[in-house]
Order: C-alpha cells, then sequence, then structure tokens
C-alpha cells in the first residue's frame, strides 16, 4: 500500500499520479501529489514503478502500516526500491536480464536448429 511521497524527492511530474489505476492521488497546490484515498490503493506498485526520482515508498502490505520516517527509508534504500529491483531506472540492469528462464530462452536463440 503506498505510504509515502517525499516532498524533498518529488519533481511533481505527475507520472505517480497518472499511472495509478485506482486514482489514490490529489494534486496539492505546490503540485506535488498527495495520497488522498490510501485504502483505494491495490499495492500494484504502478506509481513507485513510473516515479523518475524514486519519490515513494510502496509497503508490500495491503493495508495502512506506520511507514518508517524518510530518513529511514532512504538510508535502508526502500525509498524507491520497487523501481530499482526490476531494473527501471537509468544506469539499472532490467530485471529480465537476470531472469534465468529468460536468460535459457535466449542462449536457446543462439543454438543453431532451434
Amino acid at each position: 500500500m503506498i505510504e509515502l511521497v517525499s516532498n524533498t524527492r518529488c519533481i511533481a511530474c505527475g507520472q505517480c499520479v497518472s499511472a495509478c489505476p485506482t486514482r489514490v492521488f490529489d494534486i496539492s497546490p505546490s503540485g506535488i501529489p498527495v495520497i488522498a484515498r490510501q485504502d483505494d490503493c491495490q499495492t500494484c506498485f504502478m506509481c513507485e514503478l513510473y516515479c523518475p526520482v524514486d519519490a515513494l515508498f510502496v509497503s508490500p502490505h495491503d493495508h495502512p502500516v506506520e511507514a518508517p520516517a524518510e530518513s529511514v527509508l532512504v538510508e535502508s534504500g526502500l525509498l524507491g526500491s520497487y523501481r530499482k529491483q526490476v531494473g527501471w531506472g537509468k544506469g539499472r540492469t532490467p530485471g529480465a536480464a537476470n531472469d534465468q528462464s529468460y536468460l535459457m530462452f535466449k542462449a536457446m536463440q543462439k543454438t543453431p536448429g532451434h
């Protein structure tokens, strides 16, 4: 469930608002998204994936939890961690590049007669 929008990292691009299938966010007067309907969050991580600056934290829980302070999330590497794990973002290796099924399929394509 969405737990945090970092006011210090957010660049007010609106990508998370556009990506959210359940319209969890509203835009504040400053342009920074606010979590307006947390109970509607389906924990799909789409907002976190589309955030270009890793300004969101989506907890894997399907219910609200008391999220750690932003500084703790940054220090522990959890802020934007799902996006990092799947390899979205400049300088990151796409997750599929390390997936064993993908690597096996890729190797099979190079084998003559397949």
